[in-house]
């Protein structure tokens, strides 16, 4: 049963406190309700009207309801028959009405005020308007030069809903822990945070075939490996919610990744990764490669989304590109190398590659040459069709090869969104945006145009949640017509 907590109150101007208050109430129990008070009702009237105050009270996280309140607070108390009762700690001298109510039938009364030190920017439900920080000015001149329309780039997302995917790579669950700086520890020189709100997002191979299926495939199946955990069980209980097929494999020597990120205000303090990286057994490469042996006449699309912690060893990643080649199925591959190494030049003949700058560097051992060399000597060793390496917050590289005539063809995009609340995911969505439309035959020009803007949704947000193809349509047409 819900312990419902109930908080009465005008809410004239939402402040700071207001927030810390009903923090405090909603940890109290399972189902923050709030009453907020009529303008009738209320004693001294106020320039904000009821609605406005009740749309602000519904803007914050910790609401779960909330409704103007037109009788007075013992006859909610009544109806309502919450658990409890919240109200700030500077009425608990006071003579508090509603206790008598409570008594009858054996609510709390609560008195408390939150944590003063609570960052209550963080508890709003507000997110970045879509072009607020947005800038088309080179992609008018980036679309000139490949003859990019409007209408042609509706036609390719139109084309990706007859896609059938397969996304194979590592399921890693994101956890974020956002708090307060309190200060330096007097016994060390340290970082003290409190720890006010914890959000989960599936990440890792899962995202990306969850951007995949959002932006409009008909049918993606995600293969992965799990540990033995609490954390599979997470996995498993919302991968239904991305609307995809899977084929989860149990690994008990190996946790399933868990990264988590300590967050305070906008800035991320640490970030501790909960991972293995050995590969894994023969017995599950077997099991792996028999699935996707019966699904590759089924698919028109692979995607290795690798992070290097051993699902893909090399001997399965030959397998499964000589099975593509032989079924004539597309293959894209991103290998990333951050905290962990890898090689993307391991994937050879793929449609697309979409390493980092430090990727393909790490690939060729190579510190020295810039990104043209770099970009050619990547193409020799792995023979991509194309190549886009990202470079964070200045955009993507481009480099198209030409082996027949020894030749190339080089462009750069910016970073459309200038300001990104989280990089996180902006490469997964890259690849996912980029693959479907190559893979229904559009230009790579065409292709990076519209991954880059969906790279630039995707950092708007705190977090990974798969991309809405009609959130991509709408910024799409925002920046043809700003040309």
């Amino acid at each position: 049963m819900k312990r419902l907590i109930l908080v009465t109150g005008n809410f004239d101007v939402l402040h700071p406190g207001h927030i810390r208050l009903l923090k405090f109430a909603r940890e109290c129990g399972d189902h923050l309700v709030v009453a907020v008070t009529s303008d009738e009702q209320m004693e001294v009237k106020s320039r904000v009207k009821q609605q406005h105050r009740l749309e602000v009270v519904n803007s914050l996280e910790c609401v779960d309801e909330a409704f103007i309140s037109t009788t007075s607070p013992e006859q909610n108390i009544l109806r309502l028959k919450p658990y409890a009762v919240v109200k700030g700690k500077e009425h608990e001298t006071q003579l508090n009405q509603e206790q008598s109510v409570l008594d009858s039938y054996g609510g709390k009364l609560i008195f408390g005020s939150g944590e003063f030190e609570t960052n209550s920017e963080q508890y709003s439900r507000h997110s970045q308007s879509l072009y607020e920080h947005y800038d088309f000015t080179q992609a008018q001149r980036y679309a000139q030069r490949h003859n990019i329309t409007q209408t042609a780039l509706h036609d390719i997302l139109d084309h990706i809903q007859t896609l059938r995917v397969a996304v194979i790579g590592e399921v890693i669950v994101d956890e974020y822990v956002h708090g307060t700086a309190v200060g330096i520890s007097q016994e060390d020189p340290t970082i003290v945070m409190t720890p006010e709100k914890n959000e989960l997002f599936l990440g890792g191979a899962a995202i990306t075939a969850g951007h995949i299926k959002s932006l409009g495939a008909d049918e993606v199946t995600l293969i992965s490996v799990l540990g033995d955990d609490d954390i599979q069980n997470y996995v498993k209980n919302n991968i239904d919610k991305y609307q995809l097929k899977y084929h989860l494999l149990s690994d008990v020597s190996r946790p399933t990744p868990l990264k988590t990120r300590y967050r305070a205000g906008s800035k991320t303090l640490l970030r501790v990764n909960k991972l293995r990286q050995h590969k894994i057994s023969k017995q599950l490469q077997d099991e792996i490669y028999k699935y996707i042996e019966n699904l590759v006449t089924n698919i028109d699309l692979l995607v290795y989304s690798d992070f290097n912690y051993g699902i893909l060893p090399q001997d399965l990643v030959n397998k499964i590109s000589t099975l593509c080649a032989k079924y004539k199925v597309t293959m894209v591959a991103d290998s990333q190398t951050s905290s962990q190494v890898g090689d993307i030049s391991r994937y050879k003949n793929a449609k697309l590659l979409t390493p980092t700058e430090k990727e393909v560097r790490v690939a060729l051992n190579n510190s020295d040459d810039g990104l043209v060399v770099l970009a050619n000597k990547l193409c020799e060793r792995a023979n991509p069709e194309n190549l886009v390496v990202t470079l964070a917050g200045e955009g993507v590289f481009i480099h198209i090869p030409d082996n027949k005539n020894n030749t190339w063809e080089n462009d750069t995009l910016p970073a459309f969104n200038k300001n990104a609340i989280d990089p996180a995911g902006a490469g997964d969505c890259f690849l996912a945006t980029s693959s479907l439309a190559l893979c229904v035959g559009a230009t790579p020009w065409h292709a990076f145009y519209l991954a880059n803007l969906s790279s630039a949704c995707q950092v708007s947000t705190l977090g990974n949640s798969p991309l809405e193809a009609q959130t991509l349509r709408h910024i799409l047409d925002r920046s043809m017509r700003q040309q």
